[in-house]
């Protein structure tokens, strides 16, 4: 069985809540009885950009488990090399990224657009990816993430900023069958759905919690809950090669206060 879990969205600015709320997540997956084959970051690390975030980032993505993290339409391509993977160069090409597990491969695509908020994978990155699934034996499963979704959620606000060009990458999946599934982030809300025949997996948001379209709201602008607690997914490969996903929330424990609610002995039902 493999067990990969998945988070997104920190959103850090150098603001406690965003920094406590990443601290909680990453604190409950260390304290796991069992060791994770992975954990994936997947996209808007930064909420600015900045090298002072990033420094921060580093700090708090901090894991026993193996971990991979990818930029999104908030981060800027070369404070994120230089401040989480240690380039020194200044770079503007797209973050692809490859951890190959034990018995599985995660293939990390950097979807941003520099200066923009919508995403599109380069063709350099679709020919690296194609790559990717060409050197894996068809055995092995594949996934495949990146942080804005190829498909339309229902969700307007992120719809209009989702990856597009995904026809492209539809036609890289009718090539390897081995490709088992996509992982995104981008729309800070739970969420399954298919791409391309494959299911598309989206994670909750660490910083907040998308309101949906249904959902009221108070005013014009008020796209997210800012009072739900951050969540994470978890993606399980068992033997059969069959994927399921959890979706679980995280509560900083620190901050509950002890309950003063007296139990008492329930009734003997006769």
């Amino acid at each position: 069985m493999i067990v990969i879990a998945h988070l997104s969205d920190v959103h850090l600015d150098g603001d406690r809540r965003a920094a406590d709320r990443t601290r909680a997540v990453m604190e409950y997956l260390d304290g796991l009885p069992h060791d994770l084959d992975a954990v994936l970051v997947s996209g808007d690390i930064a909420d600015h950009g900045e090298d002072a975030e990033y420094k921060e980032a580093a700090e708090l993505l901090r894991s026993r488990h193996p971990l991979v993290v990818c930029p999104g339409n908030h981060d800027e391509r070369t404070a994120f090399r230089r401040g989480l993977l240690g380039e020194e160069a200044p770079s503007t090409l797209p973050v692809d990224q490859v951890l190959r597990g034990d018995g599985f491969v995660l293939a990390v695509c950097d979807s941003s657009v520099p200066g923009a908020d919508h995403g599109l994978l380069e063709e350099t990155t679709l020919a690296w990816l194609d790559g990717v699934l060409s050197d894996t034996p068809r055995e092995t499963p594949v996934l495949v993430a990146f942080h804005h979704p190829p498909a339309e959620l229902h969700t307007p606000y992120v719809d209009e900023i989702r990856q597009f060009g995904e026809e492209r990458l539809a036609a890289l999946v009718e090539r390897h069958p081995h490709l088992t599934a996509f992982l995104c982030g981008h729309a800070h809300t739970a969420a399954a759905t298919t791409f391309a025949g494959r299911p598309l997996l989206v994670a909750p948001g660490v910083v907040s919690t998308l309101r949906l379209p249904w959902e009221g709201r108070t005013g014009a602008s008020e796209h997210v809950h800012l009072d739900e607690p951050p969540a994470v997914a978890f993606h399980v490969l068992g033997d059969d090669g069959r994927l399921t996903t959890h979706y679980r929330v995280v509560v900083d424990r620190r901050q509950l206060r002890p309950s003063r609610v007296r139990v008492s002995r329930p009734e003997v039902i006769r």
